[in-house]
């Protein structure tokens, strides 16, 4: 028996890394396009403007997370639904996926746009603040329905096994948004709005990339309109893990809106310095959210085809490669963590105040690790409540309770204890949470 579990856990994990692969490198390329934006405008040294585009990070983190209802939740429907061989409604869910995302971005579009000033005093502007924040704001409001359209098919291509060309759509987009930067902000001088604008023609031609593909490469997925519609049980399967999943991002929304708002009565040059240093931890969580995602495919067909056993064993392969990988990119960044900052910025007070702040946020990442893989887990298996309490735990409400007890105990450094405190309280729950539901 021993030797059987070796052997398919030796067939496994290149399978998984296959898969995985791909992902975490469009995320690398995510990262660096990131990094790039950050870089382009930090260098102009004109604090507000690095916190004015800093504080419209949460409504980016929002639409991505729209995106997410229809990607995710779709594609581990779809990758279910491989498992049972069910090509037909696949072809229906994708096409369904596909036209609902655009018409919910339409919708957001429009509302955003007609409360404006509303949304961005929310999100913590100052005067000194909203005119940048107003540029990139407007830019990226008007293309909410292709960036959420972005999410839907680089989702449901890696369901279908498509990874590579899922690489290809998001690191072509990327690429393109990492060319414009500099023209747009520096050379024509637009500022945020340029930042903006190159963003948002990154998204676009992923969008395009990603409709040839399926078009042409796909033998499951479908834009057919007259054949978008699902069943009841369908669609509460979509949006049970979809809005799960949208939630962590909606959720990490709110916690950069409430350490903004808490930073206000410490000046902007912080929440400049915040708005850095997340933009560096990404360095971390990025490839630990590439080789979780990377397994979501391989977790649902397995889980789908009732090869729980196996399932079991990659999932244990998992955990160490990933808390052993977040312990090692931790600790290079906590080394390096002035450096870091001033590679983007030279004003010595918020290099500091930066460097300050990324050592506690990246504290916490092996317990991230955890957080990440099982979420992930309880999505692609269809357990929509587990997802859902994960996703309400590490930067959600735990967080957002964790943050309020402590900072109202121990103020500014309260302020940098609370997420890894919430990263360690949450990988319990996850830990718990999977036992509970896979004790069978």
């Amino acid at each position: 028996m021993e030797e059987r579990s070796a052997f398919d856990i030796n067939r496994l994990v290149p399978t998984y890394f296959k898969m995985a692969l791909p992902v975490v490198f469009s995320m690398v390329i995510t990262l660096i396009y990131n990094l790039a934006d950050t870089y382009f405008i930090a260098r102009t040294n004109d604090a507000m403007l690095v916190a004015g585009v800093s504080l419209c990070a949460p409504l980016f983190t929002a639409l991505m997370a729209i995106g997410n209802i229809y990607g995710q939740g779709g594609s581990s429907l779809i990758a279910r639904l491989l498992g049972n061989k069910d090509t037909e409604s696949i072809k229906r869910v994708s096409a369904f996926c596909f036209y609902l995302s655009m018409a919910t971005g339409v919708v957001i579009a429009v509302f955003l746009r007609a409360f404006s000033l509303p949304v961005l005093k929310l999100l913590g502007v100052s005067e000194q603040t909203i005119d940048p924040a107003m540029q990139y704001y407007a830019v990226i409001v008007m293309g909410a329905p292709l960036l959420i359209l972005s999410f839907i098919h680089t989702n449901l291509m890696r369901s279908e096994g498509m990874a590579t060309t899922s690489m290809i759509c998001t690191v072509s987009g990327s690429i393109l948004n990492i060319i414009l930067d500099p023209i747009f902000i520096s050379v024509l001088g637009w500022g945020a709005w340029g930042a903006a604008f190159a963003t948002i023609l990154g998204y676009t031609l992923t969008d395009i990339l990603c409709l040839f593909f399926v078009l042409r490469k796909s033998k499951v997925l479908s834009v057919n309109i007259s054949n978008s519609h699902v069943q009841g049980n369908e669609l509460s399967q979509i949006l049970g893990v979809g809005i799960t999943a949208a939630i962590t991002n909606i959720a990490s929304s709110v916690c950069m809106i409430l350490m903004n708002q808490f930073l206000k009565g410490y000046g902007d040059e912080k929440i400049a310095a915040l708005g850095i240093v997340m933009k560096i931890a990404m360095i971390v969580q990025l490839m630990l959210v590439g080789f979780s995602f990377g397994g979501v495919p391989l977790f649902g067909f397995l889980y789908g085809a009732g090869e729980k056993k196996k399932l079991k064993e990659l999932l244990r392969f998992c955990t160490i490669f990933l808390c052993g990988l977040a312990l090692v990119e931790s600790l290079i960044v906590f080394l390096t963590a002035k450096p870091f900052m001033r590679v983007f910025i030279d004003t010595e007070s918020i290099i500091e105040d930066g460097a300050v702040m990324l050592r506690w946020q990246i504290a916490g990442m092996v317990f991230c690790a955890i957080v990440l893989l099982y979420t992930c887990l309880f999505q692609s298996s269809g357990k929509a409540l587990q997802a859902l309490a994960m996703s309400l735990s590490r930067q959600g409400l735990l967080f957002v309770a964790v943050f309020l007890i402590i900072t109202a105990v121990a103020g500014y450094q309260g302020f940098l204890v609370a997420q890894p405190l919430a990263d360690a309280l949450s990988a319990a729950l996850a830990l718990v949470l999977y036992r509970l539901a896979f004790k069978k």
